[in-house]
């Protein structure tokens, strides 16, 4: 357990680029009280086409960076660094507690599942480093469970481009989804911070089966672990306006404003550039 957190410190949050917007969205969701930094490392996304070494040295300089803004949480909005830096982050965080991407959503398609044949789609990254596949059956302990593992290397630039209800992008999932369809899956991980954008669509084509927002689920867990600390901002009764967010990136994105509307649902202020060293 980490020692006392001061309520009034901001949650950290960190991906290589922009797709993290995702999970703060949810966090602003279960704890709207909260201050946010929000760091992504748009200078050197993607982590996916990386050695695990080189993604574990990004991943603790992003850590460093935000504990160095003294922060009281660090969400790990990043499925790449979930998957194979996780242990990195934790150590450079020492005391703060860390939320990643991969256990909260196991466990919540672990509860969901009737027939117990889970899907996970994610960057080929993602997918490769079967890191959902394996917090899954270590959840599942000795009960029976089949977990599918389907690479979607488009949907990125999908959703980056807006294109989410695009007939491409229908095109698109239908060929990726088709197997998984296919082997009779009752519920789905969206193992990428980007795919929540395309729930809609997926849900179309997979009639009946559960989806799991790895951002919501990592949401719930930062304000379980938070209350347990009695780290909780306090409550305020006037209506929140605009959230407290502070953003930072390590290069400024062409598209940076639009695709932070289209994750967050409003306008964003400018971001800092952040130097990770």
């Amino acid at each position: 357990m980490a020692g006392k957190l001061d309520k009034k410190s901001p949650i950290g949050v960190f991906d290589s680029g922009i797709g993290g917007l995702s999970v703060l969205k949810q966090l602003l969701r279960f704890l709207p009280y909260e201050k946010y930094i929000y760091l992504g490392d748009t200078a050197r996304v993607p982590y996916g086409n990386r050695s695990n070494e080189i993604v574990r040295e990004y991943a603790a300089q992003c850590t460093k960076f935000l504990m160095n803004n003294e922060v009281k949480l660090i969400v790990v909005a990043c499925n790449t660094v979930s998957s194979v830096a996780l242990d990195a982050v934790i150590k450079q965080a020492g005391d703060i507690p860390v939320i990643g991407m991969i256990y909260p959503a196991a466990g919540a398609a672990l509860r969901a599942s009737n027939n117990k044949k889970i899907g996970i789609i994610g960057t080929r990254a993602t997918i490769n480093s079967k890191a959902y596949e394996k917090g899954i059956v270590e959840l599942a302990k000795n009960e029976k469970i089949e977990v599918l593992g389907k690479a979607c290397p488009l949907f990125v630039p999908l959703v980056e481009e807006g294109m989410t209800q695009h007939n491409v992008a229908k095109e698109v999932a239908e060929e990726y989804l088709l197997e998984l369809r296919d082997k009779k899956i009752d519920t789905l991980v969206l193992g990428c911070t980007h795919y929540p954008l395309l729930s809609q669509l997926i849900g179309d084509i997979m009639p009946g089966v559960q989806l799991i927002d790895s951002g919501e689920h990592a949401a719930v867990a930062s304000l379980r672990i938070l209350a347990e600390h009695d780290a909780l901002d306090e409550e305020r009764n006037e209506f929140i306006i605009k959230p407290e967010i502070k953003f930072y990136v390590t290069d400024l994105p062409a598209l940076f404003f639009e695709n932070a509307k289209r994750f967050l649902g409003f306008e964003v202020d400018a971001p800092d550039i952040a130097h990770l060293e």
